[in-house]
C-alpha cells in the first residue's frame, strides 16, 4: 500500500478550507474532508494518472468543490504538496517543491 504524507502546509489548507465550509452550512466542511478523501482514494490506486502541471507534480482536481491535489510521488510515497483552491493565488505552492523538481520558466 502506498503511503499519503502531506506537507504540513497542504494539511493546513485543507483543514481551514473545512472549517470555512463547515461555518457556511453545518455539515459542508465534513462534505468537503470525504471528498478530499476520495480524491486521496483515487490517486492512491492510479498515482499516475492525473495530468502533471510541472514537472513530476500532478494535479487531481475535487468534485463538487473548487479546489485541487497537488502532489508528487516519491519512492512508496505519495507526498500531498497542496490542496489549492482554483481561483486564488495560481502559483503560491511552488516554494514547496525542490529546485530540481521545478521546469525552467
Amino acid at each position: 500500500m502506498t503511503a499519503v504524507v502531506f506537507l504540513p502546509p497542504a494539511e493546513e489548507e485543507m483543514i481551514a478550507a473545512a472549517r470555512y465550509y463547515e461555518s457556511q452550512s453545518k455539515g459542508l466542511g465534513t462534505d468537503f474532508l470525504a471528498e478530499v478523501q476520495r480524491t486521496l482514494v483515487t490517486i492512491t490506486a492510479h498515482p499516475k494518472a492525473a495530468p502533471q502541471v510541472k514537472k513530476d507534480i500532478r494535479r487531481r482536481l475535487l468534485r463538487r468543490f473548487p479546489f485541487g491535489v497537488l502532489y508528487t510521488i516519491r519512492d512508496s510515497e505519495i507526498v500531498i504538496l497542496a490542496v489549492m483552491h482554483l481561483h486564488r493565488r495560481p502559483g503560491y505552492w511552488q516554494d514547496r517543491v525542490e529546485p530540481s523538481e521545478e521546469l525552467p520558466t
